[in-house]
């Protein structure tokens, strides 16, 4: 069965009245063992004698868990732990009938076995709900050096939050929206935060007893019930490989072809591959850039969310359309368009 990686909606942390029924059943979804298998095949080096914690998956149906476990001997693991939510009323994660939150560790097969002995699984309760933000399992967070999950995509800047403060390594899935979020992306900038090898429309399973007035949702011809939830991508703090290959860049820059923002010095690159390889200005790029990005080749300024002046300053009222903090580009004949949000960088190999 897949990965439980549970959602909740947001609210004030550690309250209980919020994981409802009503709010958390829309919030369940469940990652394909061959997406965790995707990425995690390139970081094999960063987990030899470490401790792996997977703070946000039922460790009886965990499809991280079970990559881990499986795979323990090869990886060279020290121990593997696991947890997830469970309301004390009622079990709304994996509705096993469970009493009480349980976590799980793992040390390695006694007997040598390639495949996971249960009896090797050591299987202990937690006093609480086994929330990601509880002291109990903040206290196991401390003692693990990786953690690997699916966290709650809408406690996803505390989730990560938590992490930073903790100062763990992390592999972990969210949607691609979270990049704009000023605290993920004060991350980026600041190099302490990237993404990983694997980005797009994931799929994720979600739980039978769903119904069409809960969620979206498909249903394949095995009677599985699936949910997109848009572009997803793996964040991480590990480095690997592809953050240090160079962008190959075979465009010349122009003015007529790259023209400059109306409210702020830089200039509209359309698409990643379009990136002039001889201009040593500001330029304004597309969210996906990121999925390209060489920290040895570019340096991140900002985004359009914070650098663009405001329109009022620059245009009449009526020549563009209000709203969020964008970049504007001039239409030729008095107006401005506004532009999705762009991500700002420089080349540093071009010196001017």
């Amino acid at each position: 069965m897949a990965s439980s990686a549970r959602k909740v909606t947001e609210g004030k942390p550690l309250n209980r009245s919020f994981y409802a029924a009503k709010a958390s059943k829309q919030d369940e979804f469940y990652t394909q063992l061959s997406d965790i298998e995707k990425e995690l095949k390139h970081y094999g080096p960063h987990f030899k004698g470490k401790k792996v914690y997977c703070n946000c998956d039922d460790p009886r149906i965990s499809n991280f868990f079970h990559y881990f476990s499986y795979n323990f001997k090869k990886l060279n693991l020290k121990k593997l732990v696991a947890t997830c939510y469970k309301n004390q009323d009622r079990d709304l994660f994996s509705r096993n009938g469970a009493e009480h939150a349980i976590y799980l560790e793992y040390s390695g097969d006694r007997k040598q076995s390639p495949v996971p002995d249960p009896e090797d699984i050591g299987i202990k309760h937690l006093k609480g709900d086994g929330d990601f933000r509880s002291d109990e399992t903040i206290r196991l967070l401390k003692q693990a050096d990786i953690v690997v999950t699916n966290p709650p995509f809408s406690l996803f800047r505390e989730y990560v939050a938590q992490l930073i403060k903790y100062d763990k390594k992390f592999v972990i899935v969210g949607n691609q929206n979270a990049i704009s979020y000023k605290e993920v992306f004060k991350l980026i900038i600041e190099n302490k935060v990237w993404l990983g090898n694997i980005s797009g429309d994931m799929a994720f399973k979600v739980p039978d007893y769903y119904t069409a007035r809960e969620t979206r949702f498909w249903v394949d011809a095995e009677g599985q019930k699936w949910r997109s939830m848009g572009n997803a991508c793996w964040f991480t703090n590990l480095d690997i490989a592809k953050r240090h290959e160079e962008l190959i860049l075979y465009k010349e820059y122009s003015p007529d072809k790259y023209p400059t923002y109306a409210n702020y010095n830089a200039i509209e690159v359309g698409k990643t591959s379009d990136i002039p390889k001889d201009f040593n200005g500001a330029m304004g790029v597309p969210l996906t850039f990121l999925d390209k990005h060489n920290p040895d080749q570019f340096e991140i300024i900002g985004s359009s969310m914070t650098l663009g002046e405001p329109m009022s300053e620059v245009a009449e009222k009526g020549s563009y359309s209000q709203g969020g903090p964008r970049f504007y580009l001039a239409n030729g004949d008095g107006t401005y368009r506004r532009l999705y949000d762009r991500i700002v960088i420089k080349n540093k190999n071009i010196k001017g």
